[in-house]
């Protein structure tokens, strides 16, 4: 495959590929590549799972749901994350809707000119979007309770 190179001169590439709220399986490969970049010596990818238990308490499933402006506060992370980080590459994908212990729920990728800053990078745009993207995580026990986390 050929990449395009951009001319002396001409604006770089926008650092943000890929963001999305998706209703259907993530795809981690899909998520890094589309960060790939040849200036990027670091890349950086986050894959958050589904786990089987939460507090000592046994995990069934669970749901997520996003507020409409989730997207757009997405886009605005990452171009924030790229900027601060000097990210040749970010992408972020989260899912909605239901899902089973050992689903992906959330895939980050950064790629940057060398490994502590991809690190650095990946780790904020993880953290800041878990506080402050308003993506909601209702969560269903094996002994029938439930409970929302992150609801404002």
């Amino acid at each position: 495959m050929t990449q395009v190179q951009p001319a002396p001169g001409d604006p770089p590439p926008d650092p943000v590929r890929l963001v999305a709220l998706l209703d259907e399986a993530l795809d981690a490969e899909a998520v890094r590549a589309a960060v790939a970049d040849p200036r990027a010596g670091g890349v950086c990818v986050f894959v958050g799972a589904v786990r089987d238990s939460d507090g000592g308490r046994d995990v069934r499933g669970l749901g997520y749901s996003a507020h409409p402006t989730a997207l757009d506060r997405m886009r605005d992370l990452a171009r924030s994350v790229a900027l601060r980080h000097d990210a040749r590459g970010v992408a972020v994908v989260h899912r909605v809707g239901e899902l089973a212990v050992g689903d992906l729920a959330v895939v980050a990728a950064v790629a940057t000119g060398h490994r502590g800053e991809a690190f650095e990078a990946c780790r904020a745009l993880i953290d800041e979007l878990k506080a402050t993207v308003p993506i909601w995580k209702h969560q269903l026990f094996a002994d029938g309770s439930e409970e929302w986390v992150g609801t404002p």
